[in-house]
């Protein structure tokens, strides 16, 4: 273990361990500082909330107090693909830079794991009987006798996506807990085992929510008492502990009820046919009533919505379609566990189908008063979720962390607006947090150029989303491709595409998110060298493209909510009763942060060069704007794209504001 009077600024300095185990490893002042504000917090207690730059180097940051220190730490991380990475990758250097004794395990939800049990029952399904289902369940089985861990990353032949991983493994409605038959050999029992043993446990944002509301609700905990919870890529947060603390019933849920309970009758060879017509009913219920949502992708208040007579003549339907179900598994429930668990099942969602077809008690949602709740809908191609959303969760979230009793490190590229961390801060109930900030170590001054184009119209007129595209055409003519188009909407997104198809001379391959899984999506792009992927949503924030192969982002327009998104809707009629102004408060401190997402996109590494595009005229046009631009690394300004096209030459021009 390393000697603890070495202070993280010698750890990570020019003559500490990392200089001399990396042979690329260069000292930056801001990363020392952040370790040491880190370190601070891990001996002291208490609550910390640090912003720290793209470059700064924050995983090493705040591993390397971890690791020179005894005691157990909870890490936790946005996405399964960072967490990876910190578990394969980051964590087992600094362990060797510092000769760190520290036992690491990876923990991620039980959706990731092979369930020997589902497994079992997919070979005794009727769908074995489709070709593409048998050789599925052919390639897991054999995976399924070499594999030690079970954790379903490790089968790259079948994509974390396919839908056929939803039979094979388990969540926590469908898991029969310790009276399954394959418990002994639980996947994920051995996971929980080995994190509750270990130092240092490696999660993912939803483990530590699932996690919370078990604790919360008194039934136990799934991590270890730990003396520090660090959270990376903490901008997530909020949006998260808003869906945690609220409650969903989706389509996909339904559905899988009525295949479970099939499963279980052909597993038993049952012979119950009023309850597998009841589950094939169930499904058509469920079909049909997406289809009364509507065609398309988007998200409305529900009270809006349920008053048209088909909307509410579905939902009846499907109220009637559940009960028939829940009736006969009433009745068989005594003839098998995994029958039982699918009767518990349907009587929690038939609760949470109430909600939202008028039959909710004084109590509200799970607990959360009238009032204090937002019930609203999304609706995908073929899929439907029906939300109870709270209000307000600040406080619920910091009681919750003070059951841990342990000392919170909370840490992202983007948290602040300019020196503010009030609004990250309050959303969360985090007021008396200490907070810190350093800005990147890369020179953007002389490696990146912001390009505001000029005669662009507003955001809300039709045709804008092709004057996007027509301005981005000789930026991306200079660039040799090599960019992200970064858009805030799926429907803008589609136009584009749209567009670049049928454009005429434009020889650079273009990828659009949803034609292909996300990975491999991105190192299609990667490999193709000069591409152009077009995206939204999950391509603002995670993906790290170094090198020359992203040398352009261009953004479409000010990443502000949907004015018609009803969460947003409903906070903002709260805070305006209260006299409070929703757009400064609340709108536009979110738009800032998710701006900062995206622009973080371009330069990854030291040597990286590149353009910022934003297209939005608001910038310059609209006295906010200028709350965006303060927020931006600092980059040289530009209005003509002859300055694009000398940037990449090498040329020097003077800027122009």
């Amino acid at each position: 273990m390393s000697d603890l009077l070495t202070g993280p600024a010698e750890l990570l300095g020019r003559e500490g361990p990392f200089a001399r185990s990396l042979p690329r490893f260069a000292p930056r002042a801001q990363q020392q500082a952040m370790a040491a504000a880190v370190a601070e917090t891990l001996d002291a207690g208490g609550l910390l909330v640090a912003e720290a730059g793209t470059g700064t180097g924050k995983t090493f940051a705040y591993l390397a107090p971890v690791f020179q220190r005894a005691g157990r730490v909870v890490i936790s991380t946005g996405t399964k693909a960072l967490q990876d990475q910190l578990f394969q990758r980051d964590i087992p250097v600094v362990k060797q830079a510092l000769a760190s004794p520290l036992h690491v395990a990876l923990l991620k939800g039980r959706a990731n794991y092979l369930c020997l049990h589902r497994l079992d029952l997919a070979g005794q399904s009727r769908e074995i009987a489709l070709p593409r289902t048998a050789a599925r369940l052919q390639q897991v089985r054999a995976w399924a006798g070499r594999t030690r861990s079970g954790e379903i990353g490790e089968l790259a032949d079948i994509p974390g996506n396919d839908p056929f991983w939803h039979q094979v493994t388990s969540n926590a409605e469908n898991c029969l807990g310790q009276e399954c038959p394959a418990y002994a050999d639980c996947h994920v029992v051995k996971a929980r085992r080995a994190a509750q043993e270990a130092d240092v446990v490696v999660i993912n944002h939803h483990l530590l929510f699932s996690d919370i509301l078990l604790r919360r609700e008194g039934f136990g905990e799934l991590l270890p008492q730990a003396q520090a919870f660090i959270l990376d890529e903490a901008h997530q947060l909020p949006e998260l502990a808003s869906r945690f603390f609220g409650t969903a019933l989706g389509g996909r849920q339904l559905g899988e009820l009525a295949r479970d309970s099939q499963r279980a009758l052909y597993a038993l060879s049952a012979d119950m046919p009023q309850l597998e017509a009841d589950a094939r009913a169930l499904e058509q219920c469920v079909e049909a009533f997406r289809l009364a949502l509507g065609e398309g992708q988007r998200q409305a208040a529900w009270p809006a919505a349920s008053v048209s007579p088909a909307l509410d003549a579905a939902m009846h339907r499907l109220q009637d379609g559940l009960l028939a179900l829940l009736e006969q598994l009433e009745t068989a429930a005594g003839r098998d566990k995994a029958l039982e668990n699918c009767w518990r099942r349907a009587q929690l969602l038939g609760a949470r189908l109430r909600l939202f077809a008028g039959g909710a008690d004084d109590e509200g949602a799970e607990g959360m008063a009238p009032g204090g709740r937002i019930t609203w809908f999304e609706t995908g191609a073929r899929s439907f979720t029906l939300h109870v959303t709270p209000m307000d969760f600040a406080a619920t979230f910091r009681a919750s962390l003070e059951r841990y009793q342990s000392a919170w490190v909370f840490t992202s590229a983007t948290l602040a607006v300019g020196e503010d961390f009030s609004h990250f801060c309050a959303r969360l109930g985090i007021d008396d947090a200490r907070t810190a900030r350093w800005d990147s170590p890369f020179d953007y001054a002389a490696n990146a150029l912001l390009y505001l184009p000029r005669d662009l119209p507003e955001p809300g007129m039709p045709r804008y989303t092709a004057a996007v595209v027509e301005a981005a055409r000789p930026v991306l003519a200079a660039s040799g491709g090599r960019a992200f188009m970064l858009f805030t909407s799926h429907h803008a997104l589609q136009e584009a595409a749209r567009l670049f198809a049928r454009m005429e001379g434009f020889d650079y391959p273009v990828f659009v998110q949803g034609t292909l899984p996300h990975n491999e999506l991105l190192e299609r792009f990667r490999r193709a060298g000069d591409g152009v992927l077009l995206g939204t949503g999950s391509f603002w924030e995670g993906v790290d493209v170094r090198g020359p192969a992203l040398s352009c982002v261009i953004i479409d327009k000010l990443p502000f909510a949907p004015p018609d998104d009803p969460v947003f809707q409903a906070r903002a009629a709260v805070m305006k009763a209260a006299g409070g102004n929703p757009f400064r408060d609340y709108q536009l401190p979110a738009a800032v942060i998710a701006l900062k997402q995206g622009v973080g996109r371009l330069i990854r590494d030291v040597d990286d060069r590149g353009v910022l595009m934003l297209c939005d005229p608001r910038l310059l046009g609209k006295s906010y704007g200028n709350v965006f631009l303060r927020d931006l690394p600092p980059m040289r300004r530009v209005r003509t794209v002859e300055e694009v096209a000398c940037f990449f030459e090498g040329v020097t021009m003077g800027a122009e504001d």
